[in-house]
């Protein structure tokens, strides 16, 4: 484990107050906040070399390219890809599930094949594959939950056929905290002839992940909700299905030549990078994962499993509050709730002014509301620098807000 204190030092935005109380920050699945390592790194960047890669030869251009392709190297090791070219630099999670559905998935799919999907999808992993759907005569299929917000690998048998194509589903759930099997539903997709698309945007940050390990086809996470800065991400895929795959976006820099009629395409990974690359975001991804990698995934993820059970320990003290999901030693730090007769909006305006930033809202996952039976909850979501006396504060303010909402409906 390491220093929780020393580490809340080097992430200066942690030092205010809010509303006249120290800053909870706790709404770490949408994003999380920056340490200094990387703040340091983009200014680096803007101050002594920035520049356009690839294309120039001076030698602001050389460093600049020098810092992007290193970036790629980082990554790649990150997650033990298997060849550096199956990294593809994207805007993020999104953009990078938005390549597959519209890459791979309309030249490889045709009408009844299907699509093997969860209900506690974000919607990023659920729409891009309605309209690949829709383009294609493809049909959807819904793996059905388990009460407790989990999935059984009889239910996955069950769902995935001969007919399934391609199977995508979130590892870490950003509302319920599950931590999806999907090596083993992976495995069942092979079984079938089908590919498996990871959404690792919730468990990148905060788990050690091998691609190879898991064997996925594809990957897919965001720099912000791991220290980094916002607007870069990654797509890791398999080298043999990238190289099938037309490019996503065409312009500058993805092409080989080009002529008045037809065109040809760069290798990977640049057949996909088309226009000028996201340059800072790719060495402030860098930093962020080297800052990581010092902490340790392994103890990343140990301290905030650590703070999700002090926390649903705290709040059973609280009969009206409903939490959502499996036990605490079964999910990663995500904690969604509900005070009951209290709207969540509600409930996060009065712990803001307690200093305490949560989530409120469907959290980009309609569907998993409705199976939740609510149309919104609140949500706190915990990082390596959280500590439990900002879960006490939390408990707190929540106390707060029943007080509150008690004295309001009493009248």
């Amino acid at each position: 484990m390491y220093d929780v204190q020393k580490v809340r030092e080097q992430f200066p935005i942690l030092h205010q107050e809010v509303n006249g109380h120290p800053l909870v920050y706790l709404d770490n699945s949408a994003t999380s906040q920056k340490p200094v390592h990387v703040i340091e790194a983009l200014e680096s960047y803007y101050k002594g070399y920035n520049s356009n890669v690839h294309r120039g030869v001076h030698t602001l251009g050389s460093r600049a390219t020098d810092g992007y392709e290193g970036a790629r190297d980082t990554v790649q090791s990150f997650i033990n890809a298997k060849h550096r070219e199956e990294i593809i630099f994207t805007r993020g999670t999104t953009t990078a599930l938005n390549m597959i559905a519209s890459s791979f998935g309309r030249a490889n799919l045709s009408e009844g094949d299907e699509i093997v999907l969860t209900p506690m999808e974000h919607h990023s992993n659920i729409i891009p594959w309605q309209q690949t759907a829709k383009a294609t005569g493809a049909v959807l299929k819904y793996i059905p939950l388990q009460p407790d917000g989990t999935i059984s690998l009889s239910d996955v048998e069950a769902t995935i056929t001969e007919r399934t194509r391609i199977v995508s589903m979130m590892h870490v759930s950003n509302v319920l905290g599950t931590i999806n099997p999907v090596k083993e539903v992976g495995e069942i997709a092979h079984a079938n002839g089908a590919i498996m698309v990871v959404d690792g945007a919730q468990s990148a940050p905060h788990k050690k992940v091998d691609v190879q390990e898991l064997n996925c086809d594809f990957f897919a996470f965001s720099a912000h909700k791991m220290c980094g800065p916002t607007g870069i991400g990654a797509l890791y895929g398999k080298k043999e299905l990238l190289e099938e795959m037309e490019p996503f976006e065409f312009g500058g820099e993805m092409i080989d030549e080009v002529g008045l009629y037809e065109s040809t395409w760069k290798e990977l990974p640049y057949k996909f990078e088309g226009g000028t690359p996201i340059i800072a975001g790719a060495i402030g991804l860098a930093a962020a994962i080297d800052y990581l990698e010092e902490l340790g995934l392994h103890n990343v993820e140990a301290h905030e499993k650590m703070l999700v059970r002090y926390a649903m320990e705290r709040l059973r003290e609280h009969e009206d509050v409903d939490v959502y999901g499996p036990p605490a030693d079964e999910r990663a730090g995500i904690l969604t709730f509900n005070i009951k007769g209290v709207h969540p909006h509600d409930v996060a305006t009065v712990l803001d002014s307690q200093g305490v930033a949560v989530r409120a809202g469907h959290h980009c996952a309609r569907p998993l509301m409705n199976w939740l039976e609510c149309t919104a909850t609140a949500r706190a979501s915990f990082y390596l620098y959280n500590t439990e006396s900002d879960v006490d504060a939390f408990v707190d303010a929540l106390v707060t807000a029943k007080e509150y909402f008690g004295d309001v409906y009493a009248e």
